[in-house]
């Protein structure tokens, strides 16, 4: 990485995990208990184009947790710092990450800018917007063009939660104990399902 760049990642990252063992100041958003990332072997890169996108995504990160993928979170712009997307999405592979997720707003294409720099797997999040709803983010992250893929998750909706449970299945992939648990998770949704369906119909009866 050139020296700009590097300045320039330094003085913007945020970056925290999912393991206990790591420590620091707590990432000043909704995060308050979260631990900072340290160098612990992330698997899931994280990158979105603003701070404030992190409200809005957050749930990805608690997706990660939830089976217990390390992960880092980085602030990055497609437009505002080119050269820094560039460098991370071409070192991503080496550094260890598995997985890349880019969140982002409006026709700030972060997604699409990652997976021309890496052969990693690139999940995009469109971040929801004020002026459009969203409609905008979506567009710029879904429509690509031929050979240069880039899996788009929902606006808002389960969206952001949805990019943490596939890049667990895309970890899964090649690790059968990380398998197992998304298997022990689907199988949960059945019986979550089914109280509900239970309490439901109670309540009709009751009615």
């Amino acid at each position: 990485m050139n020296r700009a760049a590097e300045r320039c990642l330094s003085a913007i990252q945020l970056r925290y995990c999912s393991s206990t063992i790591c420590r620091g100041k707590n990432f000043a958003l909704k995060e308050k208990r979260q631990q900072p990332m340290s160098q612990s072997n992330p698997k899931v890169g994280i990158v979105m184009g603003s701070d404030s996108d992190w409200p809005k995504i957050e749930k990805v990160g608690a997706a990660l947790r939830e089976f217990d993928v390390p992960f880092e979170v980085n602030v990055m712009s497609a437009h505002r710092t080119p050269s820094v997307v560039c460098e991370y999405a071409t070192n991503a592979e080496g550094r260890g990450l598995q997985v890349i997720i880019a969140a982002a707003g409006g026709a700030a294409h972060l997604a699409g800018v990652v997976a021309a720099h890496t052969t990693l797997p690139v999940i995009g999040i469109p971040v929801p917007t004020a002026d459009l709803g969203g409609m905008d983010s979506l567009l710029s992250t879904v429509q690509m063009p031929g050979d240069v893929p880039v899996v788009s998750v929902a606006v808002g909706m389960g969206g952001p939660r949805n990019a943490g449970l596939f890049a667990v299945q895309i970890l899964g992939t090649g690790d059968p104990e990380l398998r197992r648990r998304f298997a022990e998770f689907k199988a949960g949704l059945i019986e979550k399902i089914g109280n509900k369906n239970k309490a439901f119909q109670q309540k009709l009866q009751a009615s």
